[in-house]
């Protein structure tokens, strides 16, 4: 069974966390490393994993909204946090009151951060991204502004659009941006010369030190996965999460019996069947059905039938002895099989990021380690 954990549930190891970190910081090597942990950790819990990164040695803390730092703050975490999302309205008085940094690529964000007493500001440019950040001819109202109204500048930053693209069509424009942004944030480092200069997120970090600067911001990395959507055990990463079940039922079919809806599988022979109480509604999601394998009792097993809201079926073969309460894992490692978070993405045609982030919050985190 499962020990006393109801169901299903998605064990995050502490061990491999703080093992991360370290490897983390290994490949930045002066470089302080920021751990990304918006998106609740990635799915793996953002107030625990905070913990964990800050006493491995991450220096500081970057989330997406200011309510991702208001929740690490009520929680005891007084590291430095920066809000790299977008603010507006009474969010700018709410970063004040949080302590937090908060990054803006607008003179009217600039000012609004100064207005609100926020611990310091990031200027972000658009070198080439596309997205949020200040392009080549904003940088100098930008700047202006800055200095204008006083602003405590900690930071100038960008981030790549490529650079977990190593060898595809467009893996030459991550040396373009790395261009771009070396020159403009190397004169503006002539007018705030103690602002930190960051550019790097995961892939970057393991893929060019000539992108690593002052800091390294990285997220997947942090979690065990590789950003180049390969085997992180290339990288020296753990992963951290396993999602775990265990077989509710066991059926004995015959061949050409149909199993889940839509009778998308039938019995190629007669076989034991067995359900899992874990589907789409938990992130197991619906493009698995029939494409993906379940480690049950520590041997791989596909996965057959369509994947239900609460439930997916699994082939234990006819000769097998498997019984109700066998241990399930769908994310993970047992023993020497491993189900990679790439795995998964490969087979539904996404990235690794997707699947942890979409494991919902009806699976609780149990911390391990």
């Amino acid at each position: 069974m499962i020990g006393t954990v109801e169901r299903a549930h998605a064990r995050i190891d502490r061990a491999a966390l703080a093992h991360n970190v370290r490897r983390i910081a290994a490949t930045a090597g002066s470089a302080r490393v920021v751990a990304v942990v918006k998106a609740d950790a990635y799915g793996h819990g953002a107030v625990a994993c905070s913990r964990i990164a800050i006493d491995a040695g991450a220096g500081a803390l970057a989330v997406h909204t200011i309510a991702e730092a208001e929740q690490l703050r009520m929680h005891g975490l007084t590291a430095p946090i920066i809000v790299m999302g977008p603010l507006s309205g009474g969010e700018w008085v709410r970063a004040g009151e949080t302590a937090v940094e908060v990054v803006t690529w607008t003179p009217e964000g600039v000012y609004a951060a100064v207005e609100s007493g926020v611990a310091g500001v990031h200027l972000e440019l658009d070198s080439g991204m596309g997205r949020l950040g200040a392009r080549a001819e904003e940088i100098p109202a930008l700047s202006n502004a800055a200095v204008a109204s006083g602003a405590s500048v900690v930071g100038i930053m960008t981030h790549f659009a490529t650079a977990d693209d190593r060898d595809g069509d467009q893996a030459g424009f991550f040396g373009e941006q790395l261009v771009r942004f070396r020159a403009a944030a190397t004169a503006l480092a002539q007018t705030f010369p103690t602002a930190r200069i960051h550019a790097a997120n995961s892939a970057a970090t393991f893929r060019d030190p000539r992108a690593v600067f002052d800091m390294v911001r990285c997220g997947i990395a942090l979690y065990g996965c590789s950003p180049f959507h390969e085997d992180p055990a290339d990288l020296g990463l753990v992963p951290v999460m396993t999602v775990m079940s265990y077989v509710a039922m066991v059926k004995t079919i015959r061949s050409r019996d149909s199993v889940g809806y839509g009778r998308t599988w039938r019995a190629q022979r007669g076989t034991r069947i067995g359900l899992v109480p874990v589907g789409y509604a938990d992130g197991y999601a619906r493009a698995l059905g029939n494409n993906a394998d379940a480690l049950v009792d520590g041997r791989r097993v596909p996965v057959v039938g369509a994947v239900s809201m609460d439930q997916i079926t699994v082939d234990l073969g006819p000769e097998s002895t498997d019984g109700v309460g066998a241990p399930v894992v769908l994310l993970g490692g047992t023993g020497p099989q491993r189900i990679t978070a790439e795995e998964l993405a490969l087979r539904r045609g996404t990235i690794n990021y997707e699947v942890t982030c979409g494991i919902s919050q009806r699976l609780p985190r149990v911390y391990v380690g």
